[in-house]
């Protein structure tokens, strides 16, 4: 499931530059986002994006993303499994 990422318009290295390629944060300060319930995720991109859920550092990620790009991340990090 890991080359579906790159299916995205993006940067490869824009979601896994911080939460990794597994889904598991490289950083304790990130969310881990591996096995996250995928509506939540749709969610808040959208929210980020659309300015309603300010962020300095997510805002500016999701802001070029469309609904497309934010449904194909969301299905990527959601199918990947969370750390025990």
């Amino acid at each position: 499931a890991t080359t579906e990422i790159y299916t995205l318009s993006l940067p490869d290295a824009l979601p896994i530059s911080c939460h990794g390629v597994d889904g598991h944060a490289i950083l304790p300060t990130y969310p881990n986002l591996a096995g996250q319930n995928k509506d939540y995720l749709v969610q808040t991109l959208r929210e980020f994006r659309d300015g309603t859920r300010p962020n300095a550092v997510m805002g500016p990620m999701a802001k070029p993303l469309s609904n497309s790009d934010i449904d194909q991340v969301a299905m990527y990090f959601a199918d990947l499994k969370p750390k025990k």
